[in-house]
């Protein structure tokens, strides 16, 4: 015996062996087709008894293997049946010749054989026969079945009657020798009549009728017979067949203890057909065979127990059976099968251990030279029943060697499909999955290199299959899984091979189903590169979405009516974890930053890198990069446009490295660093884009808020001056900018600004909204820079009268330039070390809000923010290094004297209302003198009351004092211009005037108005008069102040001036009162005026001037003196005209 059958089991000793083969040229599939309706008719139940015949059918079955059918009778084919193609009655007979050839094959031991013939029709096919059926197709074939079932049934007449012959004793009869094929020539010339032969004869009967007994149903029977023969071989160390007899003995008691089989799925096949009711037995066998005159199953009237071996000495009778077969080389076959079958059985007592044992033996057992073929199903074999005992590295090695045998060089037609498939069922063994998430989380399973060396082998096996896109997959999963353990040159090898493979087949994330329904899911090079995080970026400041704020709040939480609630707190903060407080436009640029690391030890080129998203339709804009040789961490910014409003999730990234394409999703990164996944995508909005007319500004404003000014400009200033700032606003986005308003910050600074820095007219723009994507609008901003004209050092701060400036400890400004002085304190000493440093450059700025809107964003009540920043430096232009008062001619006038020092480089004139043009060349310093009319401030507050707290009061004060300057600068109208720069501002004395100057420049409250012959007095006004005639004097009182005043009491005194400091008041000769020269005034009342009467009569020529004194009484001291500011009255008396008559 030359061909051993791996697929043994103990319960195949029971079975009889039907050999189904084709006769003349049948297809395949319809070989196959009634070949498996006749293998499904494995068992039928004997009527009248509980005996059941198993039948086991091979399609291919060595003639040499039948030869041993009397050493062990399973082995014997005791049925053949035949499946031919006939179409024509011509081709009848020699089909049928063929059929009795094919029985002269196994015909000595055949017990009955069928001929099946399809496509044949006509007479010879409606002939009754027993051997041959006939059907027109091998769709319409019904009876195949039944026709099988009545075989069964011929088969164990003929074994029962073999059975029944043999068991019989008969003492007259010679009993025959059994012999193995290479034991013929051995028992030539032997004493046929010696007591050994005898017994050997009786022995090997013996256990042929206990086989006979085992296939015809009656076990217990079986095991009386084994034990006997065992008893005779044994005292004549018949030692092939007292094995043969122990395995018997050992078959016998496994299908005892195991009902349910040993081989897998036919045991499994035969424990499902032995629970089948009689009646289903009895529908097997047709009224065709009974029980008269063959002799009942004896088995039920012996204990069971009593010959039956227990599983212990199963194994024990194995061994020692395996252990006779060793002793003869041509029984080499046999001793594999054995250890095959204990080993089967061992796998069911789960003693793994000794089956080992046994596999290891089994290994080494020497055959005859086997083709490629058996040795590819020996090692599967070995590796099977490896895998069964538990050992799966162990099954895994030998399924390799039987897949690197299925291409083995002696083979012309190498199988790498047959390689590649046993390739694939070694991977378990391994700890090998396909699956690259079974590699991402926990520690490394497995020998990496015998898993690396693997994987070499299933890519090299599928690329010889020629399907490169498997070659691409494993390859990809090696490089993904094993990075690791992989040396510097390996990964240069791998990489390189997988590019190789990428040129021809892309990589991709498509599931590759193989033709045995196995699936190969995608490998996403999650390590090329490796990320470490993922951050989603908000919008830049000036693109955010800002809510408008509601009267209900919108930050307020109505989910929940509890102030606290520990389940609230914990599913929030949940939220929190993956949905950030920030909101993307739709149709904006978004960015998401990862930070990646390359473990490889060259450049890593990563191509159409992006974003992978989920809820909103996103458009991703791919990305190229180029990582350095183990680069450490590095940022890289993905981008994508969201085109549609909702929640937007960053599920991944895709890339393409290699030529693979990877889908990487974040859920299997492992310890990924993440702000969240989840953003709300808002509708869109307009997008705003301001460009000036003056420079950027190199100063990055940094304002206290934190906020990010998007465009800095800058513009260089004299003090006063002033500038138009024109902003073009273009709309770059897609939707209509509808909203604008416009609001300014200046940052804090120590400068005292005077009047509006920044002013603008809204109108004027919003006229041109909505503003359509692509269109400008243009924005008008003016640029007002008033700083302090004063030089506060040189200030006088101690002006007494206010009228002469004589005697004043005050230097010339023309030596103060350039000379320091000692009671000078610069308040930066290292900046300013001169007193008369005026050149210092001051700084303001400021920052433009534009809050706009439109679109859709604008329904759902979102807005942007913009900001320019605004440096302005500020160069000093002109000084006011000193201010007084002198009076003038009238009491309601006075002349406001400035020093006026020209601080810049060039030439400079200033110039003030109705006063010439004063011309200062640089650094020059002089005095002009502005007469102005007295102001009245009544109209301003009050001095607060004693009750209000002295913060307020102070303020209060200072902004009674900056009005009064306002008005008086407004009056004044002080320019300068610089010729050669064609340059011009505003000099204001807004606070250059201190306390004493604004009372001087006050009007008093008291308005005193005197006529003369009905002319007021005032200023240079003369009034003429006529000696001899009476001039009527009228004093007219009006009250502007908020209280009563008077009464009061005034007298008039003329007198004369000689214009050389002499006064004549001696003039009663001169002059004399019509009534009294004492005017006496009530009560005045607020807003009212009073006036008395009088007249004066002058006697002789001449210049004459009136001094009005108040009597000092209690009523004229409580007022301040400025009050009582009389005009001077100056009268000329001149001589009357004499008219002469003609």
């Amino acid at each position: 015996m030359s061909v051993p059958d791996y697929m043994q089991c103990a319960e195949d000793h029971q079975t009889l062996l039907v050999v189904v083969q084709p006769v003349g040229i049948v297809p395949e599939e319809n070989f196959f087709q009634i070949y498996k309706r006749i293998s499904s008719v494995n068992q039928i139940n004997v009527r009248d008894s509980q005996r059941v015949l198993y039948i086991r059918y091979r399609h291919h079955y060595p003639p040499e293997n039948n030869e041993w059918g009397d050493f062990q009778t399973h082995r014997k084919v005791v049925g053949l049946i035949t499946i031919t193609d006939c179409c024509s009655a011509m081709d009848w007979p020699q089909t049928f010749e063929k059929f009795h050839l094919q029985k002269e094959i196994y015909g000595s031991t055949l017990y009955d054989s069928r001929l099946f013939v399809f496509g044949l029709q006509g007479e010879i096919a409606e002939q009754s026969r027993t051997d041959v059926a006939f059907y027109p197709s091998y769709d319409d074939c019904e009876t195949v079945e039944k026709r099988i079932e009545d075989f069964i049934e011929s088969l164990f007449i003929v074994l029962e009657s073999k059975r029944l012959d043999r068991a019989t004793d008969k003492s007259g009869d010679k009993i025959p020798l059994l012999c193995v094929p290479f034991e013929k020539k051995d028992f030539v010339g032997l004493d046929t009549d010696s007591r050994h032969y005898k017994k050997r004869c009786q022995g090997r009967m013996r256990k042929h009728v206990g086989d006979l007994c085992l296939q015809a149903g009656m076990l217990q029977d079986s095991l009386v017979h084994y034990h006997m023969a065992v008893e005779l071989l044994r005292s004549v160390n018949d030692f092939l067949w007292l094995g043969a007899a122990l395995e018997g003995l050992c078959s016998a008691s496994v299908i005892y203890h195991y009902p349910g089989g040993t081989g897998g799925k036919a045991g499994a096949r035969r424990a499902q057909g032995s629970s089948l009711p009689s009646e289903a037995g009895n529908r097997h066998r047709p009224g065709a065979l009974t029980s008269n005159g063959i002799n009942a199953d004896t088995s039920a009237e012996i204990g069971r127990a009593k010959n039956c071996l227990s599983p212990e000495d199963i194994i024990d009778k194995y061994k020692e059976a395996i252990s006779y077969y060793s002793k003869y080389k041509n029984a080499g076959v046999i001793e594999l099968e054995a250890c095959v079958k204990a080993v089967r059985v061992l796998a069911i007592q789960k003693r793994s251990m000794e089956a080992s044992e046994l596999l290891q033996g089994a290994v080494y057992i020497n055959l005859r030279q086997l083709s490629e073929e058996e040795k590819i199903q020996r090692y599967s074999i070995l590796s099977e029943l490896y895998e069964r005992i538990g050992f799966h590295r162990k099954s895994a090695f030998f399924k390799r060697i039987a897949a690197m045998q299925c291409v083995a060089p002696s083979i012309p037609e190498p199988g790498w499909r047959a390689c590649y498939k046993l390739l694939l069922e070694t991977l378990p063994g391994y700890s090998l999955s396909l699956d690259p998430k079974d590699f991402s989380k926990g520690t490394h399973r497995g020998w990496a290199a015998v898993q690396m060396r693997l994987l070499h082998e299933l890519v090299y096996a599928s690329r010889r299959m020629g399907n490169p896109a498997l070659s691409v997959r494993h390859l990809s999963f090696l490089l993904q899984t094993m990075l690791d353990f992989l040396s510097d040159q390996e990964k240069k090898d791998v990489t390189q091979s997988l590019e190789n493979y990428t040129s021809k087949c892309p990589g991709t994330m498509e599931l590759i189903t193989l033709p045995d329904g196995l699936k190969l899911p995608p490998v996403p090079f999650t390590k090329l590169p490796i990320v470490r995080s993922v951050k989603l970026l908000n919008l830049p400041v000036s693109l955010r979405p800002q809510k408008m704020k509601s009267l209900l709040g919108q930050n307020m939480s109505t989910k929940s009516p509890f102030i606290y609630s520990p389940i609230i707190a914990h599913n929030r903060g949940e939220e929190r974890s993956k949905k950030i407080d920030f909101q993307w436009v739709q149709g904006d640029v978004c960015e998401v930053q990862l930070m990646v690391y390359n473990p490889m030890p060259f450049e890593l080129r990563v191509e159409n890198m992006g974003l992978l998203t989920a809820g909103v339709e996103f458009e991703s804009l791919p990305a190229a990069l180029s990582l350095p040789a183990e680069s450490g961490l590095y940022p890289v910014t993905l981008v994508g446009v969201p085109q549609t409003t909702g929640q937007i999730t960053i599920n991944g990234y895709h890339t393409s490295v290699f030529g693979v394409f990877s889908d990487c999703l974040l859920d299997n990164l492992p310890g990924l660093k993440t702000n969240g996944c989840t953003v709300e995508v808002i509708p869109a909005l307009p997008r705003l884009q301001i460009s000036t007319s003056l420079p950027r500004s190199a100063h990055t404003l940094q304002p206290s808020s934190g906020d990010e000014i998007s465009t800095n400009v800058s513009v260089q200033l004299y003090n006063g001056e002033t500038q138009q700032l024109v902003i073009k606003l273009e709309n770059i986005g897609t939707e209509p900018l509808e909203k604008l308003e416009v609001t300014a910050k200046t940052l804090s600074t120590k400068e005292k600004l005077y009047g509006d820095f920044l002013s603008w007219k809204l109108e004027d723009t919003l006229a041109q909204f909505p503003l359509k994507p692509g269109n400008i609008a243009t924005f008008i901003v003016n640029i007002k820079v008033k700083l302090d004209f004063s030089c506060q050092e040189n200030l006088l701060q101690d002006l007494d009268d206010g009228i002469s400036v004589s005697g004043l400890p005050l230097s010339s400004p023309f030596r103060q330039i350039g000379k320091p002085r000692v009671e000078s304190k610069p308040i930066n000493p290292p900046e300013s070390g001169k007193a008369g440093d005026f050149s210092h450059v001051k700084t303001l700025e400021a920052i433009l809000n534009f809050k706009y809107s439109g679109g859709p964003g604008h329904v759902e009540g979102y807005y942007r923010d913009l900001s320019l920043g605004l440096h302005v430096e500020v160069e000093p232009s002109v000084f006011f290094t000193r201010v007084s008062t002198l009076p003038a001619t009238s009491t309601r006038q006075c002349h406001l004297l400035l020093d006026v020092f020209n601080s810049t480089e060039h030439e400079l004139t200033i110039s003030a209302r109705n006063n010439e043009d004063l011309v200062l060349h640089a650094g020059e310093c002089q005095r002009m003198a502005i007469q102005v009319d007295k102001f009245n401030f009544e109209s301003f507050p009050d001095s607060p009351s004693e009750g209000v707290q002295f913060a307020n009061a102070k303020k209060l004060e200072e902004e009674r004092q900056q009005a009064k300057g306002l008005e008086i600068n407004s009056k004044l109208d002080i320019c300068w211009k610089i010729p050669s720069l064609k340059r011009e501002g505003e000099a204001s004395v807004e606070g250059v005037l201190n306390q004493l100057v604004l009372e001087h420049l006050q009007l008093a409250p008291l308005q005193w108005d005197i006529l003369v012959d009905g002319k007021f007095c005032e200023c240079d006004v003369v009034v003429d008069c006529k000696v001899g005639d009476p001039i009527p004097l009228e004093v007219k009182l009006t009250n502007w102040s908020k209280h009563s005043v008077g009464p009061f009491a005034l007298t008039v005194t003329p007198y004369q001036d000689y214009q050389n400091g002499v006064h004549n008041y001696e003039l009663h000769d001169a002059i004399t009162f019509v009534g009294s020269n004492t005017f006496y005034i009530d009560t005045v009342k607020p807003t009212k005026n009073s006036v008395c009467f009088g007249a004066l009569l002058f006697l002789y020529t001449g210049d004459f001037y009136l001094n009005i004194k108040f009597h000092e009484d209690n009523t004229s001291r409580e007022l301040p003196l400025s009050w009582f500011c009389l005009p001077s009255v100056h009268i000329r008396a001149m001589e009357p005209v004499i008219q002469t008559k003609l």
